[in-house]
């Protein structure tokens, strides 16, 4: 699966998920931060799934309606775990996260909000 991190998240993270085949790109490695728009368009034009700590994106494609092609957001998941994390997210929801679901993970919950609904803050989650 292809995929695009956020600099947010732990490099290591990069290593562990391109060992299990997937094709990652780290923003880290970039000379400079593009930005939260174009981090957002790059995976889009890319068909990158977005994986970020940052409601930001969520936010972007919610409130201001921007293109995405899946978004997972590990909220207060530790560095050590992110990888893990992201692979279980995949596992259970690549099929959401390539319709454009934002998928978003904790300690305790996982909440897929539906590309239908991303345009309406108001609309319903599945859990």
């Amino acid at each position: 699966m292809k995929l695009l991190l956020d600099t947010c998240l732990s490099c290591k993270a990069k290593a562990e998920l391109e060992a299990v085949g997937h094709d990652v790109v780290w923003s880290g490695d970039l000379a400079s931060d593009p930005g939260d728009d174009e981090l957002l368009a790059w995976a889009h034009r890319e068909q990158r799934i977005l994986i970020t700590l940052d409601k930001d994106f969520g936010e972007l494609a919610v409130f201001r309606g921007k293109p995405h092609h899946g978004i997972i957001r590990l909220a207060n998941i530790p560095a050590a775990r992110q990888a893990n994390a992201t692979l279980g997210i995949l596992e259970r929801h690549a099929h959401d996260l390539m319709a454009g679901c934002i998928v978003t993970v904790n300690e305790n919950r996982i909440r897929v909000r539906p590309p239908s609904t991303t345009s309406h803050p108001t609309g319903p989650d599945i859990q």
